[in-house]
């Protein structure tokens, strides 16, 4: 056993390349893999979400990915009471734990903790729900900047997820999620005590293997996948059905779109929630270290030698 085993924070855009390094360290430090991908806990979606393969977890082993279902929302203090568990299942068998995904905000919730914010009951969560449904989030914005400015004043009026939550907040509460969130929460993971890693292709790199991922997904049988979530017949307001490439999916399901154009809107989907992606990361993961896809090799070593120090 290691004297230390200092966690290991792995994240970047989508189909950089993360899940690959966080297998290779897994596989040469004897290290557990947790999931810190929203979509990922999912288990409706293996194919779309790119989940670890059969191959994969034979390597090594695989927490937090695909046990949730598709009718369950998750949240990010789900996650952090999740993470907390499978971080000190790791530790308890001697494994380094190797949190890798694109949530960024899982890792914030791993390093510095939530703000408490009380339980919302289900019947206001519903209730803004169904009016996001009816109305569409400019109106619900409308109405935030009426009961909550603050947060109004922060989100994009086209963000119906966040605006439903400020909304559920305020009305739930009597108080701004922002009052809620200047209060502290308390930290899982020790930053000054983990290796936190970013990995940052080029850009084109990175569109060019996201748009390479989506064929192989389709040719995978991502198409079938969906069909099955389909005919489930979930609240659309759910996560996993604004999953990338569900709606798409759907569309060409119900004679909307045909198989080109499909493709197409989900190559684009994906493209904007990388940029979405890296924008996060620049201006929340500045003191985290950026390496391209090319020196995950060579970092193995200088990886290792901190886990042993």
């Amino acid at each position: 056993m290691r004297a230390t085993l200092n966690p290991i924070l792995i994240t970047g855009p989508t189909a950089s390349g993360k899940s690959g390094l966080a297998l290779q360290l897994a596989s040469r430090l004897g290290g557990t893999i947790i999931n810190a991908d929203s979509m990922q806990v999912y288990r409706d979606l293996h194919i779309l979400t790119a989940r670890p393969s059969a191959e994969d977890e034979a390597v090594a082993t695989h927490m937090l990915y695909g046990h949730v279902d598709g009718h369950e929302g998750y949240s990010a203090g789900r996650f952090q009471r999740e993470a907390a568990d499978a971080i000190s299942a790791a530790h308890n068998v001697g494994r380094v734990p190797i949190i890798v995904g694109g949530t960024g905000l899982y890792f914030k919730a791993l390093l510095e903790g939530l703000s408490p914010i009380p339980a919302i009951p289900d019947a206001v969560r519903s209730h803004w729900r169904q009016q996001e449904r009816e109305y569409g989030a400019d109106a619900l914005h409308t109405v935030l900047c009426r009961d909550d400015p603050v947060m109004a004043a922060r989100l994009d009026p086209n963000d119906g997820q966040r605006i439903v939550r400020a909304l559920e907040v305020v009305h739930a509460t009597g108080k701004s999620l922002d009052d809620w969130q200047q209060q502290p929460g308390t930290p899982v993971i020790d930053p000054a005590a983990c290796l936190r890693l970013i990995v940052m292709p080029d850009r084109d790199v990175v569109y060019r293997q996201s748009e390479e991922r989506v064929d192989a997904m389709m040719a995978a049988g991502a198409l079938d996948e969906v069909r099955a979530l389909q005919v489930r017949h979930l609240d659309v307001a759910l996560p996993v059905m604004r999953a990338l490439g569900v709606r798409p999916l759907i569309q060409h399901l119900s004679g909307q779109l045909a198989r080109d154009e499909t493709v197409t809107a989900v190559k684009a989907e994906t493209r904007q929630f990388i940029k979405r992606q890296l924008t996060w990361f620049k201006g929340n993961m500045s003191a985290w270290k950026a390496i391209t896809t090319q020196q995950t090799e060579s970092y193995l070593d200088e990886i290792i030698a901190f886990i042993d120090s």
